[in-house]
């Protein structure tokens, strides 16, 4: 989340950051500010919630004169969403000002520092703290910023984009970059900084990118790049040209980012096509309740991740509405000799609508006389169009071979059939069929909150970019969870990784474990979660380092493992659809370390349509 700009040259620098950070809105933010500088003062502007209070703070920009500025989109992460935590900030004295994108881990340790070298602290970020140290080697150093910045870096920790101005310099802005995006746009006379292209395409086709663990110094129309040993380093100027599929990205690097991000609306969206004056609605798959309760048995049939959902489904279809499920992979099912239920009901789900064995293990179904649904992203599609009936997932276009929100989806649809499932058969009452779909609709904000702290996931995904095996394990739908994940890093990262049944590690798997072997174990069943702990102990003895997936309360669990990611409760049997995220990060992360191609995994396509 978070994005940040900045403009030094002969125009007004105001409205130039706020049409900048409108450019910048897709990546989320509770709050906005600017900080222009106007001859020897530095005016600084902030607002909480959208955009547009900033904007009619500063009358669009006019009320706000200067050359030089540096704004800000924030999403909170250290501190509430305030005007007072918004950036930018500045120190005591008003020397520098500066704005941030990323997460200083070490930000409690530097911050006791300088509360001993007397400085004080007016917020609850970790970016004025940041904006502070820079301030105390600024004095230190006698106003030698290269020395400023190249001590600044070496004592923080974790991942980081900066904008800095100072007093003392006029028309100019210094970045400093680790781990977070950041380019420098330039024309004969201004200069651009951005987090994102689309910021500055307006105005200039010709950026530089500011690599890893690097600094520079823009000047109107100029810019000097610094490694981290405070060298003049030289850079060639790119010239940006977008063709169509490069302009969707919405400013992401990859399609598996941005779609990754959309996951939030993905689900929302697919909720509100099922979900009626707050009842789930499954007219659109063809079902009467007299048909729901007569049915015996349900089949689900796919591939891939989708397979992976079947497997999540089978769990809280059974435990809800108290059906029998069996998954089937596709490619096995159609060449089996099959004993199907004549009241059995066949659920086929995939995002293209075109896999060739899920569509010919659809038609064998119905050669049998059995009742199929289909669950697919692509209306008119080949299932689509085969199946007795329908529902659709609303993730839009999926780009990205490896699939991220379109299996968030999927996931929501499969939620919805097994509640209403449940209501009809009579296994849930009124109150428990009100709490789940309360639990439904939380789950797009419970993402959001996930994905607004990806900068830890990225620092431990770096760590184990150059690994050759990853387990991972876990009980339940936390199996189903773990296979998910595996494929995600298998696929992108061409790391060899498997997932298991935590209970079967003894029957084999254990025998693998290495020293320093990385091993996830995902946590988020409460009557599961001792079990699984006690064969995450299993692994460590052995030597592997673990990291825990887990619910917020469990703390206890950092006893354990060497990593804990976090995420929001939720009723047990949603677990997936949170947890399943920081997964996606993990190999999406792990991929960029090694400098792959995401969205194109060798080998690989989004769609298989031959078998």
């Amino acid at each position: 989340m978070c994005g940040i700009v900045g403009f030094t040259g002969l125009k007004d620098a105001a409205p130039i950051l706020l049409d900048g950070l409108h450019k910048l809105e897709y990546r989320g933010y509770d709050s906005a500010g600017i900080a222009v500088r106007d001859g020897d003062k530095t005016r600084i502007v902030k607002a909480k919630g959208k955009l547009q209070e900033l904007i009619e703070k500063t009358d669009s920009g006019k009320a706000v004169p200067g050359k030089c500025g540096i704004g800000h989109t924030r999403w909170a992460t250290h501190g509430e969403p305030s005007e007072t935590n918004a950036h930018p900030h500045c120190s005591d004295d008003g020397t520098v000002t500066g704005v941030h994108n990323g997460i200083i881990e070490n930000y409690r340790e530097l911050k006791e520092k300088l509360l001993k070298r007397g400085y004080e602290f007016h917020t609850q970020t970790d970016t004025e703290v940041a904006v502070k140290l820079v301030d105390y080697y600024y004095k230190k150093t006698g106003g030698d910023v290269v020395d400023t910045i190249h001590k600044t870096m070496l004592h923080i920790r974790g991942s980081y984009a900066l904008c800095l101005m100072f007093k003392d310099m006029p028309g100019e802005i210094w970045a400093a970059r680790k781990d977070s995006p950041m380019i420098i746009g330039i024309t004969e006379n201004d200069s651009y900084i951005a987090s994102d292209v689309p910021a500055i395409l307006k105005y200039t086709r010709n950026v530089y990118y500011i690599d890893n663990m690097e600094f520079a110094r823009i000047t109107p129309g100029n810019v000097v790049f610094y490694n981290i040993d405070s060298e003049e380093v030289t850079k060639e100027c790119v010239t940006i040209d977008w063709d169509a599929e490069a302009a969707e990205k919405g400013g992401y690097e990859h399609f598996m980012m941005k779609e990754i991000h959309e996951q939030p609306r993905a689900v929302r969206d697919t909720l509100s096509s099922m979900i009626k004056e707050r009842r789930i609605d499954l007219s659109q798959a063809g079902l009467t309740e007299e048909q729901i309760r007569d049915i015996s048995q349900i089949y689900i049939v796919a591939c891939g991740s989708a397979w992976h959902v079947g497997m999540c489904a089978q769990y809280v279809i059974e435990d809800l509405a108290g059906i029998p499920v069996r998954v089937e992979l596709a490619s096995e099912f159609r060449y089996r000799s099959l004993l199907l239920d004549p009241k059995g009901l066949v659920i086929i789900i995939s995002q293209s609508g075109e896999t060739a064995d899920s569509r010919e293990a659809m038609n064998i179904a119905k050669q049998m006389g059995i009742r199929t649904l289909g669950i697919v992203n692509v209306v008119g599609s080949s299932i689509a169009r085969d199946a007795d009936s329908v529902i659709y997932t609303l993730a839009g276009p999926e780009i990205s071979v490896a699939t991220t929100k379109a299996y968030s989806a999927q996931l929501i649809v499969s939620y919805a059939i097994a509640i209403e499932f449940a209501r009809v058969r009579g296994k849930i009452d009124d109150a428990r069929y009100a709490y789940l779909l309360s639990e439904l609709d939380s789950i797009p904000d419970k993402i959001e909150k996930i994905l607004s702290d990806k900068e830890r996931i990225q620092w431990f995904a770096n760590k184990f970019s150059a690994a050759k095996d990853i387990f991972f394990i876990g009980r339940g739908i936390d199996y189903a969870i773990c296979l998910e994940g595996s494929l995600k890093m298998k696929e992108i990262s061409y790391i060899h990784s498997e997932a298991y049944a935590a209970g079967e590690l003894k029957h084999g798997t254990i025998s693998l474990i290495e020293k320093d072997i990385l091993v996830i174990g995902a946590l988020t069943q409460p009557a599961l979660y001792e079990k699984t702990v006690s064969n995450l102990v299993e692994v460590k003895s052995r030597g592997a380092y673990l990291m825990g997936l887990t619910t917020y309360g469990h703390y206890e669990i950092e006893d354990t493992v060497d990593f804990t990611i976090y995420v929001p409760k939720i009723d047990e049997h949603f677990a997936a659809s949170l947890a399943v995220v920081p997964l996606q990060l993990m190999g999406y992360y792990v991929s960029v370390a090694k400098g792959l191609d995401v969205d194109k995994p060798r080998n690989l396509a989004k769609s298989v349509t031959v078998e």
